[in-house]
């Protein structure tokens, strides 16, 4: 591990294509630290180039956010959502019941949902000139349609995935933004109400605007 940084530090990048820019996944943890007033800063990546050693070694798999603070580095969204909820309200329920329904709903937005919406997009944004793309979406998209559909059966009238505002619903409220860029949630009104109730939290808007002021206007050249 690296020496402890004065400010908790996480990894973005400080360039995507314009497709990408609100959906990388740090916004999550700089929303995540705007709900509970942590400062961070940001150490920024060139998405354009394979990282370095240095880097995986923060980060097995190059991508981002890694997180770093005076106790610990760690990465993964969902697990450094975990860790700075750990003693804070505002992110996870102290109550036993309420604070687990947080987690197994975190972990939900991240194996039963996001899976299934990520696949569509790749077939969108990275496949599209294949002959195959277009059947393979069609194919692909029922099973992302009956997660949405189990989610918003199970979201009900409540406003919140946990009774309170957690975790849970930053991770499922970015997963959901997946849906919306693919014109799904048109049909399930409940978690069109859901996703904007999330993004209209203060603490969304400024991070949504802090990522967007990392980035550059041009991929960096190296």
């Amino acid at each position: 591990m690296s020496a402890a940084p004065p400010c908790p530090q996480v990894s973005a990048f400080e360039w995507v294509p314009d497709f990408a820019r609100g959906n990388v996944r740090d916004l999550r943890v700089r929303w995540a630290c705007e709900e509970i007033g942590r400062p961070y800063e940001t150490v920024l990546l060139d998405a354009t180039h394979p990282r370095g050693d240095d880097y995986t070694r923060w980060q097995p798999f190059g991508q981002v956010p890694a997180y770093r603070d005076q106790a610990l580095e760690m990465f993964e969204s969902g697990a450094i959502l975990l860790y700075l909820g750990q003693d804070e309200p505002a992110l996870l329920p102290t109550e036993p019941q309420a604070r687990w329904q947080a987690v197994s709903w975190l972990v939900a937005g991240l194996n039963s949902v996001e899976p299934y919406l990520g696949s569509l997009v790749d077939m969108r944004l990275f496949h599209a000139d294949q002959p195959w793309a277009e059947d393979a979406f069609a194919t692909l998209r029922p099973g992302a349609e009956r997660k949405l559909a189990r989610l918003a059966e199970a979201l009900g009238d409540r406003e919140w995935l946990a009774g309170r505002f957690s975790a849970a619903d930053i991770i499922m409220v970015t997963v959901l933004k997946i849906a919306v860029d693919l014109d799904l949630l048109a049909a399930h009104p409940t978690l069109a109400a859901y996703h904007a109730r999330g993004t209209a939290r203060p603490a969304f808007g400024r991070a949504l605007q802090a990522q967007l002021d990392d980035f550059t206007d041009e991929p960096p050249s190296r």
